[in-house]
């Protein structure tokens, strides 16, 4: 992924504010520990869940059961959001990651993708990689995993209000 283009949206940001750095929006990415994801229903209705994602190859990365809402939601709509912050008014930084998810099969990738979950999670979180999809055990059901490159990353800051768009 190439470096996105940082710009400050003035219009929603206090005036003596400046952008977020993208290396300071890729920290977050990289330390979130829950995300929250919106789909979109067969209707057009939002579905929102909380998940557990990981950063890793420029893109978010999650999983889900096969018969989860959002995972019967990406099969006729890939678009998704996906929400990283906390509920504080004046302190932090806000996320929201535009794309397309897009299921991963490829068992090479998975494997990757496993250890970087293993690896951030401290073994918390450890899947098995098997016909195309992640498993807790060998012979459990398989669980879907999705990729979300990026289209554009908002980031919302609080206490110095900012409001910071990356295009890629």
């Amino acid at each position: 992924m190439s470096t996105p283009v940082t710009e400050l949206d003035q219009r929603f940001s206090q005036s003596d504010a400046v952008a977020t750095e993208w290396e300071v929006t890729r920290r977050i990415l990289e330390t979130q520990e829950l995300c929250w994801v919106t789909t979109v229903r067969a209707d057009g209705r939002p579905h929102v869940a909380p998940l557990v994602a990981v950063w890793a190859d420029d893109a978010l990365w999650f999983c889900t059961g096969i018969d989860e809402q959002k995972a019967v939601n990406l099969r006729t709509n890939p678009h998704v959001i996906l929400t990283i912050g906390n509920s504080t008014w004046d302190s932090g930084l806000d996320v929201v990651v535009e794309g397309d998810a897009v299921q991963v099969t490829d068992e090479d990738v998975l494997k990757h993708i496993a250890e970087v979950w293993t690896q951030k999670w401290d073994g918390r979180w450890k899947y098995l990689v098997r016909d195309g999809t992640f498993r807790h055990t060998a012979d459990g059901e398989a669980i879907p995993v999705f990729s979300v490159s990026p289209t554009k990353i908002l980031v919302f800051g609080k206490g110095t209000f900012t409001h910071t768009r990356h295009v890629f």
